[in-house]
């Protein structure tokens, strides 16, 4: 069930196409990536979900019915580009910013607590935010951003300027808000986060929709029938190939040969059978293709 529906929306500022006829569908507590390159049209997008600005032409549906300026309160918006007042101690802003989400102070003061428990800033309450490093005021506006419990979330990196270890911990929490039933547009350029949180993805490029689909949906679209076979290195898997498997390359680790073959449908069977008459398969898999290879690809191959 669709809880957004972008329907054939177009936007021009002066001579510019920021969205070209662009159509989307966003399901109801899935991970939705926002992906593309610079330009594209995302942040465009992003504005029009919460209000900012208004297509030209095309609709936007929230639950079936046109978005309009009061479901906003349905919406938390975690920007690129932060936005907390320099001067104010954080837990009164983080009050004052959940009071305009219509959180009483009292349930803001209790639900704030845990989370900054949570992130390991509570010793923070009464500092001045510009105190705070830059990732100390991105874990503030997290928790600012998600507080007043949200049907939809959209985070535009998220990650941006995170050490790996706080990087898992958002990550933790944004699967966390998922598996409770949140739905979360996640806009970013890092292909690896797409892999490990997205359930799917649209792409946009030069101002129009040029892949969408599930991410699971989208690798075994680009897939190149391509194998990895490790095997001990004293045996050679080019005395094992069979018609129709083609070596593409090899490297040795420790006491393995990696390589990596182009196998013909149908023949995997009798490779393996071919391999195991000789010695034993360490291991065997399916490569597919990584989502920034996909990326890569797609925008390369676009002809507008």
């Amino acid at each position: 069930m669709s809880i957004l529906n972008v329907n054939n929306v177009s936007k021009t500022y002066a001579n510019h196409k920021a969205l070209n006829n662009v159509s989307l569908q966003v399901e109801k507590g899935e991970i939705f990536g926002l992906l593309g390159p610079n330009g594209a049209g995302k942040t465009t997008l992003i504005r029009m979900i919460n209000q900012i600005t208004a297509p030209d032409t095309g609709e936007i549906l929230l639950h079936d019915k046109q978005i309009k300026a009061s479901d906003v309160s349905l919406i938390g918006y975690l920007p690129e580009e932060r936005g907390l007042y320099k001067k104010m101690k954080v837990g009164e802003q983080a009050v004052y910013l959940a009071e305009l989400k219509g959180l009483k102070p009292s349930v803001a003061v209790e639900r704030l607590k845990i989370w900054f428990e949570k992130f390991d800033i509570l010793s923070w309450w009464d500092k001045k935010v510009e105190e705070l490093s830059k990732g100390m005021q991105q874990k503030v506006q997290f928790i600012t951003t998600v507080l007043h419990e949200p049907e939809l979330l959209i985070f535009d990196e998220p990650f941006s300027g995170f050490d790996p270890i706080n990087t898992n911990l958002l990550k933790e929490e944004i699967v966390k808000l998922k598996e409770k039933g949140t739905t979360i547009i996640f806009s970013t350029h890092n292909m690896a986060s797409v892999e490990e949180v997205c359930d799917s993805i649209v792409l946009l490029n030069k101002a129009k929709n040029i892949l969408e689909g599930k991410v699971k949906d989208i690798k075994q679209l680009f897939k190149k029938n391509e194998y990895e076979v490790i095997i001990p290195a004293e045996y050679k898997i080019e005395n094992m190939l069979c018609e129709g498997c083609k070596l593409i390359k090899k490297e040795y680790k420790d006491a393995t040969e990696i390589s990596i073959l182009s196998i013909e449908k149908g023949k995997n069977a009798e490779l393996l059978s071919k391999i195991l008459t000789s010695t034993d398969i360490l291991s065997y898999r399916e490569v597919l293709p990584s989502m920034n290879d996909i990326f890569i690809h797609t925008i390369n191959n676009y002809k507008s």
